[in-house]
């Protein structure tokens, strides 16, 4: 995906509190463009199979449990430096911590629940692209 591509999921409780457009309208106006967009929920068996780098850590059982509470929508970003300029419009995963103006500031309740999900490498942004989108859902 060569540093044009980054994965976002707008996590539940973003969703479910209806901070999905917004948090869009946050994307577009950072210069990215949306080149595939899907509304869907985690079942179990995914969830685990996209958070199996996490495996074993005291916090994976209840990322499982958030992934699949509800609702998700998963996107790939494209823009120039997609990954780095998209952790810099997120925020630290911690909202407490993290800079005024970024997604997770406004929109996060916790470091659990922190509103988005964002690729932290080209590699892990093929990946999960892959894990969501075939090549003909991508435009």
């Amino acid at each position: 995906m060569n540093g044009r591509y980054t994965l976002t999921i707008v996590k539940p409780r973003a969703v479910e509190k209806g901070y999905t457009a917004p948090i869009l309208n946050m994307i577009h106006e950072g210069g990215f463009r949306i080149s595939a967009l899907k509304m869907l929920r985690f079942n179990r068996d995914d969830a685990e199979r996209f958070y199996e780098v996490h495996r074993g850590r005291p916090f994976y059982e209840g990322l499982i449990e958030f992934m699949i509470s509800g609702p998700i929508v998963v996107a790939i970003l494209e823009k120039e430096h997609a990954v780095e300029d998209f952790r810099k419009l997120i925020g630290n995963t911690d909202p407490a911590l993290a800079e005024e103006g970024t997604i997770r500031k406004l929109y996060a309740e916790s470091v659990r629940s922190n509103a988005v999900h964002g690729s932290d490498s080209d590699e892990n942004a093929a990946r999960e692209a892959s894990f969501f989108f075939s090549t003909a859902e991508r435009f």
